[in-house]
């Protein structure tokens, strides 16, 4: 009888677990206390998924801590249930304390703590996993391969992370789509078009996950055929249909490789607007120049009840910077305290610091920098020195060099900013100045470059170079086309 009770009182607990529902599991609960099984290993168990799985976080951990006994099944469940509600550091506390029970850890062990140390950016306790996963054998578990990859994709660590890749005996589409993503995340928007491609020859078919990554690696490498080409294959699918997200994607393309008129055609026709889509549009037109028409779409989409977010805000700056609309950047930029009950960001300060700078108003963007509430980033300080170069403001512009030669020593840009503005007012030892600086820390200046697609393949162009095949013609061509313009 009492087995049959333990026996029904499980079956109880683990379906208000896959429900999930949080009732049903608490009734549960109170019958275990009342029959006097809460002792037992299963049951205890049992309560622990069903709490986490319909995130009462705490009542799962008083259940954890109430344990008399502790199996593998119960650690591994606590933990996933942390990392899983972005509680990074409690889970990395929980494996620190499962590490001293001299317990050996299983391969569902490992996927939670690498979340984690992706989460809060821990690299080093992650690569120090990596090879204790090498060591226990448990790296060809597609489950933790995948944990890993995602682990060095979040951090940066490409290496490491197409290294893991290349060992992966067994791929699946999510680890296909976490290198196209990750690749495309880090700007290496070739190699994320490329490991499509890889994978489609591989036979695997690309899902709604797989196409916003991928459109965001064309518009990021300017590749319009193959955006289009993908665009046209969600239009055939119906399951992709309706995919606001993948709506989103198409947007950005478009704009990032020059056709507004496409992205908005996108827009009116995304049937379920949300807060990202009007965002998207909002920040297409103002990189366009286009700032009034990202003012009257920022107007219609508060017209249609959606309350801006500080992303939005800061794209409907950054359109006022790029259009010199410097009252309603002034406007917007107020309205974030006053309006919408926010502290305005590092970004909005660079948008608005941007906005002042370009068009002349230096001392107001300086007292703007000086009256942070944040302490000023290289961005806010990178965009006050912009705005000295075009407006060759050695005063101001020395301020804001010698604080970004200590936030970002070895950004060359920087000095080469200064150094441009010592020599458009004739300022010789300046100029040496800064050359001597930047040959002492063995500084070089990136090269300017200008791309373009011809037949499928990105043809890129460096300032000064003359190692293409054709150079002699190509500057013959470019030549021609000089004069006729004159």
């Amino acid at each position: 009888m009492s087995n049959m009770t333990v026996f029904s009182l499980s079956s109880l607990v683990r379906k208000s677990a896959l429900l999930p529902a949080i009732s049903q599991a608490k009734q549960t609960h109170a019958q275990i206390l009342f029959h006097g099984f809460l002792t037992n290993v299963t049951l205890q168990t049992d309560l622990l998924l069903a709490y986490s799985k319909c995130g009462f976080l705490q009542d799962a951990r008083r259940v954890f801590d109430n344990m008399s006994e502790r199996n593998m099944h119960s650690w591994n469940i606590l933990l996933a249930s942390y990392a899983n509600n972005f509680l990074y550091s409690d889970a990395i506390h929980v494996f620190l304390e499962f590490l001293k029970m001299d317990i050996r850890p299983d391969h569902y062990t490992f996927p939670p703590v690498f979340k984690a140390c992706a989460g809060i950016g821990d690299a080093y306790l992650g690569k120090m996993l990596h090879g204790w996963v090498v060591r226990l054998g448990f790296e060809q578990y597609i489950v933790v391969g995948s944990s890993i990859l995602d682990f060095h994709l979040k951090c940066g660590n490409l290496v490491d992370a197409r290294c893991v890749f290349s060992n992966m005996s067994s791929k699946d589409s999510a680890v296909w789509n976490s290198m196209i993503s990750g690749s495309g995340r880090a700007g290496f928007y070739a190699d994320a078009l490329n490991y499509f491609r890889g994978m489609l020859n591989e036979g695997k078919k690309m899902d709604s996950m797989t196409i916003p990554s991928i459109l965001n690696a064309c518009g990021g490498e300017g590749d319009l055929i193959k955006g289009k080409e993908i665009h046209g294959q969600v239009v055939k699918s119906f399951i992709f249909d309706g995919d606001v997200a993948i709506g989103n994607s198409l947007i950005d393309m478009y704009a990032k490789c020059g056709c507004l008129h496409d992205s908005e055609k996108v827009f009116r026709n995304v049937r379920e607007l949300n807060l990202i889509t009007w965002t998207t549009m909002i920040s297409c037109c103002g990189v366009h120049g286009k700032g009034e028409d990202s003012l009257a779409l920022f107007k219609k989409m508060r017209d249609c009840g959606f309350k801006p977010n500080c992303v939005t805000l800061t794209a409907v700056l950054s359109s006022c910077s790029h259009s010199g609309l410097i009252d309603q950047g002034r406007r917007i930029f107020d309205s974030i305290s006053f309006d919408y009950g926010l502290e305005p960001s590092v970004e909005h300060y660079a948008c608005m610091v941007d906005l002042l700078g370009r068009f002349g108003y230096l001392e107001e963007a300086l007292a703007l920098v000086k009256n942070m509430k944040p302490a000023p980033t290289a961005s806010v300080w990178g965009a006050l020195l912009a705005g000295c170069m075009m407006h060759k403001n050695v005063e101001i512009g020395e301020i804001a060099a010698l604080q970004l030669f200590e936030l970002e020593p070895t950004n060359c840009s920087n000095y080469i900013a200064l150094c441009s503005i010592y020599d458009s007012l004739s300022i010789r030892d300046g100029v040496s100045l800064i050359r001597a600086k930047m040959r002492k820390l063995g500084l070089v200046k990136t090269p300017g470059c200008s791309w373009i697609t011809i037949q499928g393949t990105i043809r890129k162009f460096y300032q000064g170079d003359h190692s293409h095949p054709q150079s002699l013609e190509l500057h013959e061509i470019f030549n021609k086309i000089i004069q006729a313009s004159v």
